[in-house]
């Protein structure tokens, strides 16, 4: 493979604990591009990695370039755990929401649940930090491992979880994070690296050891415990099924208007 492919052989991943399960283990011939989950629709479109997972609200605003990957994605069916909204006061009463940068499908789905309750907060985008966004608003909201770590420290805080929220209202889980690739990346080539991922994921759902490892390893990045660690595991999904399609495509046209529905490479 030539220098200038060399991006065939890296595959982006987001820099939260909810991948762990696709990238324990990745064979040494994979070079793994981490990142906050907006930086690697950047990084896709820059042809810097031969597929990532993005938010899926990227997705939408970029599906003239872009097409998804089947069978794999980070997911919930209901309570996610770790895509949040923090305050003193609940949602119902914030008067201003702090907004975090790094994710855009977090901040599309809080958008269309609280068109749906027509509630009218003001809203500020900032760097994903708990204490400078209560600071300035009534509510904040958090995405991945902050989230997790702001539930652990303030639970009392937390008025919302967003993957139980989406449940609640459209009765289908929710998908935050799709895998995609540049629609003129060849086929052969996303496949063989979806390939090495779906056997990572396939040995953590039926190998209670490699769940152990995948845990353990989390545990070594995070301040998180084992217990916490499992249950998460269960409240987040990298399997990608029917029904996290249908809320997927739910989702792409009435929270991201992409009326057309989400398009698969194969």
């Amino acid at each position: 493979m030539t220098t200038k492919e060399q991006w065939k052989n890296v595959i982006g991943r987001v820099a939260f604990l909810n991948c762990d399960p696709l990238f324990h283990g990745l064979g040494e011939e994979w070079d793994v591009l981490p990142a906050p989950p907006s930086w690697l629709t950047g990084h896709l479109l820059r042809r810097d990695c031969v597929l990532a997972p993005i938010p899926a609200a990227d997705y939408a605003r970029n599906a003239d370039e872009l097409v998804l990957v089947p069978e794999i994605g980070i997911c919930s069916k209901g309570e996610v755990g770790s895509v949040l909204v923090f305050g003193d006061i609940p949602l119902t009463d914030m008067k201003s929401i702090a907004l975090p940068t790094d994710s855009m499908t977090s901040v599309a789905l809080l958008r269309y649940i609280l068109a749906q309750e027509n509630l009218e907060p003001t809203t500020e985008l900032m760097g994903p930090d708990l204490e400078t966004m209560l600071g300035r608003c009534d509510g904040a909201l958090l995405i991945g491992d902050r989230a997790l770590e702001g539930a652990k420290e303030h639970p009392h805080l937390v008025q919302m979880d967003l993957g139980e929220a989406w449940l609640q209202r459209t009765n289908r889980p929710m998908v935050f994070g799709v895998f995609a690739a540049r629609k003129d990346t060849p086929v052969e080539d996303v496949k063989t690296a979806q390939q090495a991922l779906l056997r990572r994921l396939e040995l953590f759902e039926n190998d209670p050891e490699e769940r152990q490892s995948v845990i353990e390893w989390s545990m070594s990045r995070s301040d998180l415990e084992y217990e916490r660690l499992n249950r998460y595991f269960g409240e987040v999904f990298n399997r990608l099924d029917g029904e996290h399609m249908q809320g997927l495509e739910q989702f792409l046209v009435e929270a991201c208007k992409l009326h057309e529905g989400s398009t698969f490479a194969w």
